[in-house]
């Protein structure tokens, strides 16, 4: 299956060396392999300077899926079931219908046992109830063919709405939401965009250029401003929580103790920093900035003046 997609790529010609060596046989494997073909009726071509390829035309028999790939359909479509962007969790049940009608019955049979038994983040799949989202699929057109957005958008500090023109670069999910990377022409930079406070996205005639040197990495942790220095020590028994959800990336870190690491990292959100911090109690101290220490001093002030 795997050969009839590579042979069926036009701009792409493999010789049986190449065949050879991506799968890790010999050449005479791969000889069998094409004689096989042939008994199936898969017009398969032969050029002595191009390479092998597949007769223009030739469709390849829909969703030849094993078990195990379809098991890994299944993980992400109940990941995407679990967002809580409306729109994205109905276009994953239309494609799990999709697929679902079309395959032969034991595997039909198969995908419905996983169905409900495959939980991709419990706590979003039964939390809260769905809302409305930024058009994801129109910013994810606007990505594809390099052409401007425009959108109104409601920033997090008041209700009023301002419009915006982006080059999207980035879909981007952390924890419960979904952003958009990109430049801003407004700002004259680069900028996050949370899609449930955009509405009345349009896809511009514009195009953009993006730049060939790009970073993924950087545009994620570096977006907006640069941002505050800050430094906390945190317990060794709340470590890995800490690192695998926090929002940017660390750049330095240091045990002071068997049980006790320094780790420092730049946020631009101070504010949004320090509600997140709260759910590691006491597991998390933080060493600086005073205006950190300081919000935090009065957040927890607040809560207990609230009892």
């Amino acid at each position: 299956m795997k050969m009839i997609l590579m042979l069926q790529d036009p701009k792409r010609k493999m010789n049986v060396d190449d065949f050879a060596e991506m799968f890790g046989v010999s050449r005479r494997t791969i000889f069998r392999d094409f004689n096989a073909l042939s008994e199936l009726q898969v017009p398969v071509t032969h050029d002595h300077y191009s390479g092998y390829g597949i007769m223009p035309g030739y469709k390849v028999p829909p969703l030849m899926f094993t078990t195990r790939e379809l098991a890994t359909i299944m993980v992400g479509l109940n990941f995407v079931k679990s967002q809580v962007d409306k729109q994205l969790v109905e276009d994953a049940r239309g494609v799990e219908l999709k697929i679902k009608n079309v395959l032969p019955e034991k595997l039909k049979v198969f995908m419905t046992s996983l169905e409900n038994r495959t939980i991709v983040d419990p706590f979003l799949h039964f939390g809260g109830e769905k809302r409305e989202g930024g058009n994801w699929y129109q910013i994810s057109s606007g990505i594809s063919q390099t052409k401007r957005i425009e959108f109104s958008y409601r920033g997090e500090s008041d209700e009023k709405e301002e419009i915006r023109k982006i080059d999207p670069y980035l879909l981007v999910f952390y924890q419960d939401h979904w952003n958009v990377i990109g430049y801003s022409h407004e700002r004259d930079a680069i900028r996050n965009f949370m899609l449930d406070r955009m509405k009345n996205i349009q896809i511009m005639e514009e195009n953009f250029s993006p730049d060939k040197n790009l970073n993924i990495e950087a545009l994620i942790f570096n977006s907006g401003e640069a941002g505050h220095l800050i430094e906390v020590l945190v317990d060794s028994s709340a470590d890995r929580a800490f690192r695998a959800n926090l929002p940017t990336k660390i750049f330095k870190e240091e045990r002071v103790s068997t049980k006790k690491i320094k780790v420092s990292f730049f946020f631009n959100n101070p504010s949004y920093m320090n509600s997140w911090l709260l759910q590691f109690g006491d597991k998390v101290k933080i060493l600086s900035p005073d205006s950190l220490i300081g919000m935090r001093k009065e957040l927890l002030n607040k809560m207990i003046s609230e009892l």
